[in-house]
């Protein structure tokens, strides 16, 4: 369990990534950019499987806190976990880490999904609660 601003979240780590020559800054360290759409990827197909919409947007990020890099040939991991379900949108947390010396990268604290139609409207989504993989794709 990581512990997180007064939260506890029980963390599953799947998504990695090898960090390559491409994605290094100036500094031989991995670029920020990189790590940030990475992260904005692998969130909405959190959202959109939690959500059970391929339709939504991010709304927010909120402070990024950078706690360590990672350099080339690191593999590095992430994490998130939704900490809160409003009418049309999820709130989710994330948490980077080194895979092999399991240093913390970076978290966010709040990163915002809208559930939004066709027309880029929001939309509710009835969801109150995570789902998980086993529950959803019982055979």
């Amino acid at each position: 369990m990581e512990e997180v601003k007064n939260h506890t979240y029980n963390l599953n780590f799947h998504t990695r990534k090898w960090v390559k020559p491409e994605d290094l800054n100036p500094n031989g360290t991995l670029f920020g950019g990189s790590l940030l759409k990475w992260i904005d990827e692998e969130a909405a197909i959190y959202t959109i499987c939690q959500l059970g919409n391929s339709k939504v947007v991010t709304k927010y990020m909120s402070e990024i806190n950078f706690l360590s890099s990672a350099k080339l040939g690191d593999i590095i991991e992430m994490g998130l976990i939704a900490t809160n379900f409003g009418r049309t949108s999820i709130t989710l947390f994330c948490e980077v880490r080194n895979k092999i010396t399991r240093q913390s990268i970076l978290t966010i604290n709040k990163i915002v999904f809208v559930n939004i139609d066709e027309n880029f409207n929001p939309i509710p989504h009835g969801k109150t609660e995570i789902t998980y993989s086993r529950d959803r794709f019982k055979s």
